[in-house]
């Protein structure tokens, strides 16, 4: 049988950093109201780079990182709510600067959950026995699509990208249970770029809604309610209990939903890794921004059997647990 393998990560963010104290100088907020309410204290927000520009920068890391030549690759998807247009896709403009000629590549959009969502996709493809080499990315630019004289919402969100690569292999599987949801009944909780019928012949008077709104306490209930059963019914499935798993790398949207998250599940707060300190809420890009810099720093080893929870929530309303061994 064709399995998935994990065989390298990667992320980057802009190099502008714009700190709590930075955005009090352009609205009425401060360090301590956004600190201590989220947990974030600074993100990475663009100058002159657009979406699939981080996206590039990551695929191109995870090529040199693995010795991969462009052309062998089957495959690109990026996660992402905020694309450099409806089309091209993300992902296809992301081909074309690496020069994947012969990958297809499409964007998947799953706001919060969207590479989770991906990576699920991926892990079907390969094991689909088609596909041999394939790049998955979470790349947000969210700095273009919030208002940001809205401070309930513009000091949430930063921009980044991050991203693996999964090659076909005959170990074991990747993904050893999954259990991905949606429910678009509450989806209006969470929006962007909603637009209407718009032409000389429709009728609609209602006005496009381009930036990205938030009702943030129906957010924050979601999360808590919603996603640990998620991640204790995934966990059933793989027939593992919260001890079995090394880390859960959750989407970073507030520390206090992790604070939260470890007392529904019961398990310690310190198998919960964290980020959104540096980044803010990065949307598509949070979990594999995370999981790339436990990587780096040793605290993940790929190819060490570690069993991880990867969780997302968030727009649709999406939400979504993959149980992976690394």
């Amino acid at each position: 049988m064709t399995f998935a393998k994990l065989t390298a990560t990667a992320h980057y963010a802009p190099e502008q950093v714009v700190t709590n104290d930075d955005l009090s100088q352009i609205m009425e907020t401060s360090d301590e109201w956004i600190a201590s309410r989220t947990g974030i204290r600074q993100r990475h927000i663009v100058q002159d780079e657009n979406t699939s520009d981080l996206a590039a920068n990551v695929a191109q890391q995870l090529l040199e990182k693995a010795s991969l030549a462009a052309e062998d690759l089957d495959f690109i998807i990026v996660a992402t709510v905020s694309p450099d247009g409806n089309m091209p896709s993300t992902a296809s403009l992301v081909q074309a600067k690496i020069g994947a000629i012969k990958a297809f590549a499409f964007d998947l959009t799953a706001a919060c959950s969207g590479f989770v969502y991906a990576l699920s996709v991926a892990d079907k493809l390969i094991a689909s026995g088609a596909y041999r080499n394939g790049i998955v990315i979470g790349a947000e630019v969210l700095s273009k699509i919030v208002d940001w004289s809205d401070r309930s919402t513009s000091v949430l969100f930063g921009d980044g990208a991050g991203g693996v690569l999964l090659q076909a292999s005959s170990d074991t599987p990747l993904i050893l249970a999954e259990s991905l949801k949606s429910d678009g009944n509450r989806g209006m909780s969470l929006t962007s770029n909603l637009t209407h019928a718009n032409s000389p012949f429709s009728k609609s008077e209602s006005e496009d809604d381009l930036f990205l709104k938030m009702d943030g306490r129906a957010i924050f209930d979601f999360a808590v309610r919603d996603v640990p059963k998620n991640i204790l019914e995934s966990l059933e499935k793989a027939e593992l209990n919260p001890d079995d798993i090394d880390y859960l790398l959750l989407h970073q949207a507030n520390s206090r939903i992790l604070d939260k998250m470890a007392r529904k599940i019961k398990t310690e707060r310190c198998k919960f890794l964290q980020n959104m300190q540096e980044y803010g809420n990065t949307s598509a890009a949070s979990i594999p921004i995370l999981l790339s810099e436990a990587v780096d720093a040793g605290t993940i080893k790929l190819g060490s059997s570690q069993k991880l929870v990867l969780t997302g929530f968030g727009g649709g309303l999406t939400w979504g647990t993959l149980v992976v061994k690394i």
